[in-house]
């Protein structure tokens, strides 16, 4: 395994606050061979620009692996003692679950049983959403409540947790 990461790591921040940016440093310190299991689905120009400034900044150095869904899955088939992994980000994950109206807490729970048996180590990124006002509809409320659920699972299990504001990261827990 590489040394310099715990087996998980839970980054968390709101967006465009320097969450993922932090993560990739830690991915990079960490080893030369590194993987990026992107969650994210280019479904706009919007979208597309964001993935590609995302692939812009991480330069050379990063195998990428598209998991939308198979999260847990890919995950299982990729992670090895030599190179470390960055899911970015769970959020996304979520949203892709829920627009294909899938089995959110079996995919929640799946994910949670995976990590033990990781041959290698993981930094998770995702977009703290629970801090702001009670959305105004449904589906952002199940939205944010199923996102903090899974933010506490995954911190519960994680070694380390950071909270990112500002591109300051502040260490919660390891």
């Amino acid at each position: 395994m590489t040394s310099l990461l715990p087996k998980v790591t839970l980054v968390l921040g709101g967006a465009r606050s320097g969450k993922s940016a932090f993560a990739e440093g830690l991915v990079e310190r960490a080893s030369a061979s590194r993987l990026y299991l992107a969650t994210g689905q280019a479904w706009d120009d919007e979208m597309r620009a964001r993935i590609s400034a995302h692939q812009d900044r991480r330069g050379e150095g990063w195998e990428t692996v598209e998991a939308p869904l198979e999260l847990a899955a890919a995950l299982a088939s990729s992670a090895r003692s030599d190179r470390p992994v960055l899911v970015d980000c769970l959020s996304l994950w979520v949203t892709n679950l829920m627009l294909g109206e899938h089995d959110i807490e079996a995919a929640f729970d799946e994910l949670a049983r995976a990590l033990p048996d990781l041959e290698g180590p993981v930094v998770f990124v995702s977009n703290e959403v629970g801090l702001g006002i009670v959305p105004d509809n449904a589906m952002a409320r199940a939205f944010r409540d199923h996102a903090g659920c899974l933010h506490q699972q995954i911190a519960s299990l994680a070694d380390e947790v950071h909270f990112v504001a500002a591109g300051l990261p502040l260490k919660m827990k390891g």
